[in-house]
């Protein structure tokens, strides 16, 4: 199986690139697969009035692998769950990955040019799916009462470390 790229190459925020063609059958995009995050919303999602939100937001504009809101959803989630339980607490993913990732593979090597296509087909295969943040938008949400604001911090904070940028952790009531 081939390694992951950086993230570095798929960060900048762009416009989502649509084929358009005067043929049908080439105007659609297959995507290939669904998002590798398994929920979106953990904890009590029934109970409405907990006291405080603490959110992790972002400090730049920029697009966010799925494989890392999974990893900072899993961090968050199982510290929360393991001190507070499900019933004491409600966490939220804000996004969903929309953006997929394309990557057109050039070959290098002996031969090479004999199987590249080089730029002629350079549309891309799909590879992964980003969600998009702009600069004060939420990634996580933790919603706790006044007495787990710490705790809830703490699984923020560690969420905030798979993350490709640096986060604040902001607190409201």
């Amino acid at each position: 199986m081939a390694r992951l790229r950086k993230g570095v190459c798929y960060r900048k925020l762009e416009r989502p690139y649509t084929r358009i063609s005067k043929f049908k059958s080439k105007s659609y995009i297959k995507t290939g697969y669904n998002t590798r995050i398994t929920k979106f919303v953990m904890g009590n999602s029934k109970k409405e009035d907990f006291e405080h939100s603490i959110k992790l937001v972002p400090k730049a504009d920029l697009q966010i692998r799925e494989n890392a809101l999974e990893s900072a959803r899993l961090t968050s989630n199982r510290l929360l769950e393991k001190n507070l339980g499900t019933a004491n607490y409600f966490l939220r993913i804000s996004k969903y990955p929309h953006h997929i990732m394309r990557n057109n593979p050039i070959a290098s090597g002996a031969g090479a040019d004999r199987f590249s296509t080089g730029m002629k087909k350079s549309f891309g295969k799909p590879i992964g799916q980003t969600a998009q943040f702009h600069k004060g938008d939420s990634i996580l949400e933790v919603k706790v009462d006044k007495k787990n604001i710490k705790l809830a911090k703490k699984a923020m904070h560690r969420a905030s470390m798979k993350m490709p940028c640096s986060c604040s952790i902001t607190i409201s009531e």
